[in-house]
């Protein structure tokens, strides 16, 4: 990285709420093994699997608040923040606020933190979260983070939606990075200059302009944050999460070999061509989760033939 690179700014240690951020960092973290839904599915198509991102999307975001609450213990053990409540808020940067939810009048802060929250669907067919990030640095509180929830159906195309370890970025530094990710890192010849906005301070109403624009971006790609680079040793850990004993990228390259209607015969060569690389990969560190994948590619290969 040259000198330019932004360095992670964290709030001073005076800040009166430094032990709650690092425990609701804990939270978050240990969301998969307390995140409660009511939702379920079930008579999907497998063909439809990747329609379930758009779908569910915002349902799961909405439940995982839900669970944030539900984790009070956690993130306020001690009773010390019973007048606060983390809510979801429409429409304006950041989605969820750890704010004060009782009407008394009180001389404590109206809100504590910011949380940017998105919902990653596992098998969602781009592989990889495709949101925008493009709010500008300064909107950003120095305790605001950047949260990126995977999830997937329990039983891969039915059931209840099912959380995986979080993706957890102070969102001041996301922003940062993203910047520079457009002005100093990407191969591109076109204009590097981004327009940032002035007069902007952390919790804006939903009328305030946060967004930095660049001046040239012709394939609308400024702001799609998992294309800066920043988070691809998480994703790569993300993808060999397992759904029924399988890894992720495995079920995600499986589903793809049935998109976009194609023939019996082009189906037959993606099944051979997968099958290929799955063995080549048992031959190399043999796994329950390859033998299971190429024993289901061998059976549909059987199907195919006949």
């Amino acid at each position: 990285m040259s000198s330019n690179a932004p360095l992670r700014a964290n709030p001073s240690t005076d800040w009166p709420h430094l032990v709650l951020l690092h425990n609701v960092k804990d939270a978050i973290a240990s969301l998969s093994s307390h995140f409660k839904t009511e939702t379920y599915i079930e008579g999907i198509s497998a063909t439809d699997i990747f329609t379930l991102s758009s779908a569910l999307g915002a349902t799961i975001e909405n439940q995982v608040v839900e669970s944030l609450n539900n984790m009070r213990s956690i993130w306020d053990p001690k009773d010390e923040y019973q007048l606060y409540a983390f809510a979801r808020q429409s429409q304006t940067f950041p989605d969820v606020l750890l704010k004060r939810t009782a009407v008394e009048p009180s001389t404590g802060e109206e809100i504590i933190m910011g949380i940017e929250l998105k919902g990653w669907y596992l098998l969602a067919k781009e592989a990889e979260p495709s949101f925008r990030f493009q709010v500008t640095p300064k909107a950003c509180a120095l305790q605001d983070l950047l949260v990126v929830v995977p999830w997937a159906l329990s039983n891969v195309i039915s059931g209840s939606p099912r959380v995986f370890a979080p993706y957890i970025e102070s969102a001041r530094y996301a922003a940062e990075y993203r910047n520079y990710h457009w002005r100093e890192l990407r191969d591109a010849k076109s204009d590097r200059r981004i327009n940032i906005p002035s007069g902007v301070s952390p919790y804006p109403g939903k009328a305030d302009q946060i967004s930095d624009k660049p001046k040239s971006d012709d394939g609308g790609n400024f702001g799609r944050f998992a294309r800066t680079g920043i988070m691809d040793s998480y994703l790569a850990r993300a993808r060999v999460e397992l759904l029924c004993g399988i890894q992720a990228d495995h079920w995600l390259k499986f589903f793809k070999i049935f998109q976009d209607q194609r023939d019996t015969a082009s189906i037959v060569a993606e099944i051979d061509g997968l099958q290929a690389k799955v063995q080549a990969q048992l031959h190399a560190k043999p796994s329950d989760d390859l033998a299971a994948m190429q024993s289901i590619l061998e059976n549909l290969r059987r199907l195919a033939d006949k």
